[in-house]
């Protein structure tokens, strides 16, 4: 039985320790910065060259209607929509409610990030 050297034992926990650290990556708590807009209407801000620039115009009428509520939320943040869980979902249409805002209001959104979705902590409007 071949023995391990000293050096490959540091190489193969460096590289355990990288893959953890890529792997908890995608998944800690983080704020994202942007304008809510609900999943229903969110397709055609995606497909704009400037998504972030283009969803600023989503209005807050349209975000409430009860189709587009029902359709759940989600936030553009750099350049990228991220799509709420359920407790998100009843924070961003209680933000919507609350902010005096038609148009273009900016949300702080805390919560865990996996991919493109995020488990929301709280919303909250930017100044």
């Amino acid at each position: 039985m071949k023995r391990l050297t000293t050096s490959k034992i540091v190489l193969v926990v460096g590289l355990l320790m990288a893959l953890t650290t890529l792997a908890l990556a995608d998944g800690e708590t983080k704020t994202l910065t942007g304008h809510l807009v609900d999943k229903a209407c969110s397709g055609r801000f995606v497909a704009a060259a400037t998504p972030q620039e283009a969803s600023a115009g989503h209005s807050k009428k349209c975000a409430l209607m009860e189709k587009c509520a029902a359709s759940g939320y989600g936030v553009f943040s750099d350049g990228k929509y991220y799509e709420f869980d359920a407790k998100g979902t009843e924070l961003a249409k209680a933000a919507f409610e609350k902010s005096t805002k038609e148009k273009g209001a900016t949300f702080k959104v805390v919560g865990k990030v996996e991919g493109s979705k995020v488990s929301v902590v709280s919303i909250t409007e930017a100044e």
